[in-house]
């Protein structure tokens, strides 16, 4: 059965660092992409990384420089390290299968970042 499990999140200063993992099962991962979203409080959830099959990445413009999307396909685990935190960052990181069509989601980790 497909699982992804999100593992990471906690809390960290301005800018401070973290890297998040989401390990996943049940399904050939080296066949798909996979994605990062996040989700604050009382927003919608937004796009943050994506990454093909190949490593190709994208990220978004407001975490460009300071996220970074990879994929080791021996261990079945796609990662966000993040890099120079801001309070705005903090939210709950969700990863998931699929790079235009996400069909399956994390139970997601938190990251808050607050001094």
């Amino acid at each position: 059965q497909l699982q992804l499990v999100e593992s990471g999140g906690g809390l960290v200063q301005p800018g401070g660092s973290l890297r998040l993992s989401c390990l996943a099962s049940g399904f050939t991962f080296s066949d798909y992409g996979m994605s990062w979203d996040r989700q604050a409080p009382g927003k919608e959830r937004e796009l943050v990384a994506r990454i093909l099959t190949n490593s190709v990445t994208h990220v978004v413009d407001s975490v460009k420089g300071r996220f970074t999307i990879s994929r080791d396909n021996d261990k079945n685990t796609v990662y966000l390290e993040m890099k120079n935190l801001k309070p705005e960052d903090s939210a709950v990181y969700t990863c998931g299968r699929g790079y235009t069509h996400v069909d399956a989601w994390g139970q997601g980790t938190q990251v808050t970042v607050s001094a």
